[in-house]
């Protein structure tokens, strides 16, 4: 064998040509797990934002949103954080309704630092029993301080 070279496959290769691959491999490996982190994270954050609004917690609730927010919701149309915030706080506020949201999360993709949910919100509201379906588009983005939060959704009643 010559200096600063490996034998493999029955071919002679540059030391740092294989050292550079055996880094690259290490560095690409990882993604799955690193994606499927990601995705359980964020799952956690959308049960957590729902067990939040269930027990009237607003400020925890408004935490799952980015302060950069724009959302689309019906009959409300667009909204930032601070808007979006506002009805949720007013909502809870409400003691004469009870309010209780469950998430069915279908998907979620992960790429880098994004994230795309694709997921049906079902609202129980009291007394009388009613209810609504909303299915919704969220975009979630690992903001500097390493929380998940939406940056954009969309939603609309099934």
């Amino acid at each position: 064998m010559g200096r600063g070279r490996l034998k493999m496959a029955g071919r002679q290769w540059p030391f740092a040509l294989v050292l550079v691959l055996v880094l690259v491999a290490l560095v690409v490996l990882p993604v799955p797990a690193a994606r499927a982190d990601a995705s359980a994270e964020i799952h956690a954050r959308l049960l957590a934002w729902a067990e939040a609004f269930n027990r009237r917690d607003a400020e925890t609730a408004c935490d799952l949103f980015s302060r950069e927010l724009i959302s689309i919701m019906p009959g409300q149309g667009e909204a930032g954080f601070a808007t979006r915030c506002a009805t949720i706080t007013r909502a809870l506020s409400d003691q004469t309704r009870q309010l209780r949201y469950a998430p069915e999360i279908h998907e979620i993709v992960v790429e880098g630092d994004l994230a795309v949910v694709r997921l049906d919100w079902t609202l129980a509201i009291g007394p009388g029993g009613e209810q609504a379906i909303e299915t919704g588009l969220d975009v979630f983005r690992r903001e500097d301080d390493g929380q998940w939060r939406i940056i954009r959704f969309i939603s609309f009643e099934k």
